[in-house]
């Protein structure tokens, strides 16, 4: 329990990062600031208040601290997360937006800058934080988000009508797609599906099995996905039109492989901030 002691902010973040520590959490010092700052409703980075605690706010502590012991993702307990300089709402349900997945959106902003407008399309959309944060950094973006499970929709929805109101939010099964998508032609098209392998789901840290195995869970190679939506999608890009993916590590030349027996043409692959092989695309 919280103990007696934590009678001020300061005293209960030193009482959470204790916790966390003993409970084996590495990031001990950052989390539990960022409990502090849900706890007492603060905005990030904000000094801490020096007036004692209530008893909701110390019964709130002992709830997010138990629930991250069990290795609730942070994210979650947070309800929201950052991603390219934007907030999105997150949790239980939804995949959480990752900082390799910036990658994916600098590589189209990248192909697109100069463009006076762009049509675009994602797919297994999630959170929406690709085509929101896409939408945010190029002018004139329309289009749409195509997502197709029921957890995740009320996530993807409340995300775009906060970032980027002007796209769609469609609920569908990126390999049995609404005809209102594939009959439309799009300047870029882009996918994070899911991408881990059966042996990578047999070895998932606590935190990330928390995560919906279906936006996880790429087939026993981890495939599936760029197998089945590539072929399916190249119709619905405009000629010069480009796919791009977010690939898991050592994926990159497999699905390069896939575009290029495809007819992909300038098949590329992009690195992320750690040097991994994270974006394949190609154009049509």
């Amino acid at each position: 329990m919280v103990s007696q002691i934590s009678k001020t902010p300061a005293q209960l973040r030193k009482w959470m990062q204790q916790q966390l520590a003993d409970g084996g959490i590495e990031s001990a010092d950052f989390e539990s600031r960022i409990l502090v700052e849900q706890v007492l409703d603060l905005p990030h980075g904000a000094p801490l208040p020096q007036t004692p605690l209530t008893p909701a706010q110390r019964e709130k502590a002992e709830t997010m601290v138990q629930r991250r012991l069990s290795h609730t993702p942070l994210q979650y307990l947070c309800g929201s997360w950052d991603f390219f300089g934007l907030t999105f709402a997150v949790g239980e349900g939804v995949l959480i937006p990752r900082p390799d997945t910036e990658t994916l959106v600098e590589t189209v902003l990248s192909l697109r800058r100069g463009a006076p407008k762009t049509h675009l399309l994602d797919l297994c959309s999630g959170t929406g934080c690709i085509p929101a944060a896409t939408a945010q950094h190029l002018p004139s973006v329309t289009g749409a988000a195509l997502e197709k499970h029921s957890a995740a929709i009320g996530y993807l929805a409340q995300n775009l009508r906060r970032h980027a109101p002007q796209l769609l939010c469609v609920q569908g099964d990126a390999c049995d797609p609404p005809a209102q998508l594939l009959a439309e032609k799009y300047d870029v098209i882009t996918c994070n599906p899911p991408y881990l392998t059966a042996q990578d789901m047999q070895r998932l840290q606590p935190e990330v099995a928390y995560e919906p195995e279906t936006a996880l869970f790429g087939g026993k190679d981890g495939l599936f996905f760029y197998v089945h939506l590539t072929p399916l999608w190249k119709p619905a890009l405009k000629p010069g039109g480009w796919l791009v993916y977010e690939v898991g590590a050592g994926q990159a030349q497999d699905v390069a492989e896939i575009l290029a027996q495809n007819g992909f043409q300038a098949v590329d692959v992009q690195k992320d901030l750690c040097g991994v092989a994270r974006v394949v695309l190609g154009q049509r």
